[in-house]
């Protein structure tokens, strides 16, 4: 197969297994040409692609970013640094002006959950759901399944633990849908007013101690504390939560196996993980930003129907 079975990436829960491993299939031929001296391919020449973030990002962004600039498409970048921007006019505007520049794909981050979706059913593009709100963030999990297969050799059978603000995150639900559909266990730590209260539907594992997650699991993903999706305190404070839940080079010496530790970024460095532990020889950080490029470029490749 050679086809994605869908028209847009809109998260992880609408796409098939046989999708998840073409994409990831995709991306190995992608990192072999990031990692050369011309680390540029004409695949996606006379492509359009409009970023649209309505949400401050870096990494995400900047990934994007090169992805497409490496595979020689054409990019319009947007972006809405303005908080209040609302889904329904606002967004119907942009997808005036999005038809207006003929543009063929759409990478977009939105403060709103469905936000994606609902730009799917009125925009003639192909649409790529780069965040929207705390709902799905799926490149992020197919980087992060492409890092641990990379590493381990496969997922099936693997013990993954997601660690955190799980409440806030679609990195932790994207993720929760890959890794499951790919084969893996999966268990969910933090304190209990971080967790959703969906999160015992989701077939995944709960734990409240952090060392026992450690124990259990052979790849850690510390997630961020999101402060800025925060209305209301979730804990007493960032002090107490790195206590109970922060990674530091003396716990994870601790533990009985070496296990690899993962983090989407941007880090908060002492407070979910500490420095030493971010830079260890066990961390796959920066792999997985390295990733994270040729992960996008299969994804935007295999939309484009480019073969």
């Amino acid at each position: 197969m050679t086809k994605l079975s869908t028209k847009h990436l809109l998260g992880i829960k609408d796409i098939s297994v046989n999708d998840i491993n073409l994409i990831l299939t995709t991306a190995e031929s992608f990192k072999e040409v990031i990692n050369r001296p011309i680390k540029k391919v004409p695949s996606l020449r006379d492509i359009t692609i409009a970023n649209l973030f309505f949400e401050n990002s870096t990494r995400t962004k900047l990934s994007f970013e090169l992805a497409e600039k490496r595979l020689s498409a054409d990019v319009v970048n947007f972006s809405s640094s303005s908080s209040s921007v609302k889904k329904g006019e606002t967004l119907i505007d942009t997808v005036n002006n999005i038809l207006a520049m003929k543009v063929d794909m759409v990478v977009m981050r939105h403060p709103n959950p469905g936000a994606a979706l609902f730009l799917s059913k009125h925009v003639d593009a192909k649409i790529i759901n780069a965040g929207d709100g705390a709902h799905e963030h799926p490149t992020q999990a197919l980087l992060d399944a492409f890092s641990i297969k990379e590493k381990l050799g496969s997922i099936k059978g693997k013990k993954i633990a997601i660690i955190g603000d799980i409440i806030h995150s679609r990195v932790a639900l994207s993720n929760i849908f890959c890794l499951q559909k790919l084969g893996a266990e999966v268990m969910v730590c933090g304190p209990t007013t971080l967790m959703p209260k969906y999160v015992n539907s989701l077939g995944v594992k709960v734990e409240h101690n952090l060392k026992k997650a450690l124990e259990w699991c052979d790849v850690a993903n510390m997630l961020r504390i999101q402060l800025e999706r925060q209305e209301i305190k979730y804990f007493p404070s960032l002090r107490e939560y790195s206590m109970l839940f922060g990674l530091n080079k003396e716990l994870l010496n601790s533990l009985s196996k070496k296990i690899i530790i993962m983090h989407p970024g941007p880090i908060n460095r002492g407070v979910e993980i500490t420095s030493d532990v971010a830079d260890s020889d066990q961390s796959i950080i920066l792999e997985q930003v390295e990733n994270g490029v040729a992960v996008r470029m299969a994804v935007l490749f295999l939309l484009a129907g480019r073969n």
